[in-house]
């Protein structure tokens, strides 16, 4: 792995908790998996899903969004009832193709883009990258847990940025480190939720160590970890994540974001 030092112009990520993150990108404003419930139990599809901590912020806090960045729609930690009201507010949600035929949002196939006019001229391109979200190969999985889509943003004179949603495979992190070899910001699902009725308990997203694994193989500058508090099925945090990047050498690699 190179040696990249670390970037002194990165734009700012707003972490708001659990999936949450917001973010300015070529004059657009961007929200990832939008979670503002408040803490308690959320039946989704497969178990029950609880919420252990309050979001940092709430819908009235953001300001304007132009566009939802959404990994998925069918389970509660990525999608909640203020999140889902959140979205008639927001010009342009792009998301799986199954989930945009539900929401009325915008779809994305792998490897599949959308350019969208930045205010002041040019154009940010965005990506739906391949995920997984299970351990195991795509067609095992997406009958229980769900299709699943991460994003790549793109823009001349622009960092590379990566979001990774719920993805459990470092195979599909490995095919979008082939075609985007460069990538600045990676705001790496974490947070190794599991649950023993599911695939023998395996990982659904990464867990710490291979988070960090994603970040060599992305090459990454700068890793944003998300997806990894405020829900009692992750079973790393903070402290895990800390100590794996630390331990693959890649602690100067990690920002936390901003909680406010």
């Amino acid at each position: 792995m190179s040696s990249l030092p670390a970037a002194s112009n990165q734009f700012p990520v707003r972490v708001l908790g659990g999936p949450t993150a917001l973010f300015e990108y070529g004059g657009l404003r961007f929200l990832t998996d939008p979670t503002f419930d408040g803490p308690g139990d959320y039946p989704s599809a497969g178990p029950t899903l609880t919420k252990t901590e309050p979001s940092v912020a709430g819908p009235a806090d953001l300001g304007p969004v132009d566009v939802v960045l959404l990994s998925h729609d069918e389970h509660a930690d990525n999608l909640d009832r203020s999140g889902r009201e959140l979205l008639a507010d927001i010009p342009l949600t792009l998301t799986t193709p199954s989930a945009a035929l539900r929401l009325g949002a915008t779809g994305l196939a792998d490897w599949e883009s959308v350019e969208l006019n930045r205010p002041d001229g040019g154009t940010v391109t965005v990506t739906g990258v391949p995920a997984i979200h299970g351990p195991g190969a795509r067609e095992e999985i997406e009958p229980l847990s769900g299709p699943v889509v991460g994003f790549v943003l793109t823009g001349e004179g622009l960092p590379t940025v990566y979001v990774s949603g719920d993805n459990a495979s470092l195979d599909a992190v490995k095919e979008i480190a082939e075609r985007f070899p460069a990538i600045d910001t990676a705001l790496l699902f974490a947070g190794a939720p599991r649950f023993p009725v599911l695939y023998d308990g395996g990982l659904l997203v990464l867990d710490s160590t291979q988070a960090a694994e994603a970040a060599q193989l992305l090459d990454a500058r700068r890793v944003v970890p998300v997806h990894y508090d405020s829900w009692a099925h992750f079973t790393e945090g903070h402290d895990e994540l800390a100590t794996a990047f630390t331990s693959a050498g890649l602690a100067d690699r990690l920002d936390w974001g901003h909680r406010a």
